[in-house]
């Protein structure tokens, strides 16, 4: 039998929309739990929570994130020090018309994310590619934040 957790009141305090904060992890950890992962578009909040990822690279840091039906022109990127703001909107509008009915479907969202880099990052050298859905921000790391490895020779004690 499943043993659910009663979060504080904050967390059980509803939000615009009806969702709660507990409502939400709980169906996070569901989704987690029946091997799924977190909805990119959960209908409650309007949010989207698309996949990113960070890796470092022999020249810098790498962030991809997985952005389908979002266009390159409602992503914003941001850089100011170390910190690296992806945030964008998805917004969707269908609309059929026949003799016997009239269909219109809209969707929407917004998604925002930060990154604290390990280096503050040379703006003039950031980069960003947006292709099929996938948008990729390059960002190299300074020659000053370059580590240099020096061997150290281990001396054995008598």
């Amino acid at each position: 039998m499943r043993q659910r957790i009663s979060l504080p009141s904050f967390f059980s305090r509803q939000f615009p929309g009806g969702s709660s904060l507990q409502g939400d992890l709980d169906r996070m950890f569901d989704a987690l739990a029946r091997g799924g992962a977190w909805p990119m578009h959960t209908p409650e909040t309007g949010l989207l929570a698309p996949d990113m990822n960070v890796k470092e690279t022999a020249t810098g840091i790498e962030i991809t994130a997985e952005l389908p039906g979002v266009s390159e022109d409602d992503v914003d990127i941001s850089v100011d020090g170390r910190t690296v703001t992806i945030k964008g909107e998805k917004k969707a509008e269908h609309e059929e018309k026949e003799a016997d009915y009239h269909l219109v479907e809209r969707s929407y969202g917004s998604f925002m994310r930060s990154f604290t880099l390990p280096f503050d990052a040379d703006m003039s050298k950031v980069d960003a590619e947006f292709k099929k859905g996938v948008l990729t921000v390059s960002l190299p790391r300074p020659p000053e934040a370059e580590q240099t490895a020096r061997k150290i020779k281990v001396r054995a004690k008598d």
